[in-house]
């Protein structure tokens, strides 16, 4: 071993976040992969805390105010990520990717690639069903509350998020039929859409990833991991390219990450890098967590996101969004550190963080309507509908109430939230389950009877 290596391993037992974290115990954190569930329900939780900002803080989406402007706090990197929806979208795709192909990877390394296939055509099918079965139950659920007039505060508010994402009742119950069945089934074609959730925008793309899993695996399975890996990252850079036309360009070059973490997952390297995680673990969360601050627009006000956007035109394939771009690179410099890092893997393998990955989903379909519905009851019930003037027009809608009424309501609407989304995962979510399990034993032809003559006894 060189001076150098040991030097950063003196230093490296010294810093060690966790001084009894042994070499068993690295083994025993880099097996545990329940951090990708932890990190799941972080993801769901910023992206409800986005739309949270969309609808009472959107000062918060620009870098500042103006150009080279007074910057507030939460305008900062870092702290302006309750505002980045796309970035923890991102995280959302590249842990599909990673789950999806983390045990066919694994048999595959086994030389099973038999079994490999199976389990990667099997995940495939229930990976439809569970995520098309509960989006529809969503759907429907936000649909009916909908012709009653619940968004109708929503609509009438000064919060735009709610206001833009709230629909209208539909005029007849034959013509809200006729809603419902437009917007299932928008919420699976080209430029998704959903008029009852908004947020189901990107299932499609979730959706889309897995069969992406599935192709490039299918492709590689019998390769050696050097050349399914050389292979992922060539489809990884060739996505830059096509991606777009698929409708979102970055779908292919998270998914592809996903399944090269996976490979990397089951690599000797993150067990060789193991000691040195308190060293290179800070700097490449915080990098990953600046870029994932990139802000959507007016990227020029401020002199960090300027910096980026040079950069982007420097370094950047030709089909690439700017404002997806940095935090997409963000979101995969963030999930390479965790898969590289039994520390961090241990801190989001905390049964609080597992919890919020129990509910990530039901979080994420039934957040927008809870907003639109019992947060804005709470909010503008006691308010009276004032002239409101916006970019030249004059509206009428309910005021913003003060600070005050936020801090007393948005710890109930938080407990109520959560309380029903955790409903959702225990109760309504294993009768989804069973739905794609009998599903799947009637086309994989398991609950078929034998056609065979029975056997004589005589």
């Amino acid at each position: 071993m060189s001076a150098a290596a040991s030097l950063l391993s003196a230093y490296a037992d010294k810093v060690t976040l966790n001084p009894s974290l042994s070499d068993n115990g690295y083994k025993k954190a880099l097996q545990d992969t329940s951090w990708a569930d932890g990190l799941r329900g972080i993801a769901a939780v910023f992206v409800m805390f986005s739309h949270l900002t969309m609808a009472f803080a959107r000062w918060i989406v620009i870098p500042c105010h103006g150009k080279n402007g007074p910057v507030q706090l939460m305008q900062r990197p870092i702290f302006r990520l309750v505002a980045q929806g796309a970035a923890w979208v991102a995280i959302f795709i590249i842990l599909s990717g990673f789950v999806n192909s983390l045990k066919p990877v694994k048999l595959a390394r086994a030389g099973q690639t038999e079994p490999a296939l199976s389990n990667l055509a099997v995940s495939s099918f229930r990976r439809s069903f569970r995520l098309v079965l509960p989006a529809t139950a969503a759907t429907i659920l936000s649909w009916f509350i909908t012709q009653f007039g619940a968004y109708e505060t929503a609509k009438k508010s000064d919060a735009y998020w709610l206001y833009t994402t709230s629909p209208n009742p539909s005029s007849s119950w034959g013509t809200a039929v006729e809603d419902l069945v437009y917007a299932i089934r928008t919420t699976w074609t080209y430029n998704p859409e959903n008029p009852y959730d908004q947020p189901q925008w990107a299932l499609l793309y979730l959706l889309q990833g897995s069969m992406f899993v599935f192709t490039a695996l299918l492709v590689t399975i019998n390769l050696t991991p050097r050349w399914r890996i050389l292979t992922i990252m060539l489809l990884y850079f060739w996505s830059w390219n096509w991606g777009i036309k698929l409708g979102d360009p970055m779908v292919g070059v998270n998914v592809f990450t996903g399944i090269i973490l996976a490979e990397l997952n089951h690599s000797e390297y993150p067990l060789r890098f193991a000691k040195f995680s308190p060293i290179f673990a800070p700097p490449l969360v915080i990098c990953g967590l600046v870029l994932m601050s990139f802000p959507s627009q007016f990227q020029d006000w401020a002199p960090w996101s300027d910096f980026l956007q040079r950069w982007f035109w420097k370094i950047a394939p030709k089909n690439a969004e700017m404002m997806r771009f940095w935090p997409t690179i963000g979101a995969q410099t963030l999930t390479f550190t965790v898969v590289m890092s039994p520390h961090l893997r241990r801190i989001l393998s905390h049964r609080w963080f597992l919890w919020l990955g129990k509910i990530s989903f039901p979080l994420y379909l039934l957040h927008g309507s809870f907003m639109r519905s019992i947060l804005a009851w709470m909010l503008f019930s006691r308010q009276s509908i004032t002239e409101i003037e916006e970019e030249g027009r004059k509206y009428m809608r309910y005021p913003l109430p003060g600070v005050p009424t936020f801090m007393i309501v948005m710890p109930v609407f938080m407990l109520t939230l959560f309380t029903a989304t955790h409903f959702w995962a225990i109760k309504v979510e294993p009768h989804f389950g069973m739905l794609t399990k009998a599903a799947e034993d009637i086309m994989f032809g398991k609950s078929e009877k034998s056609t065979a003559l029975p056997v004589r006894k005589d």
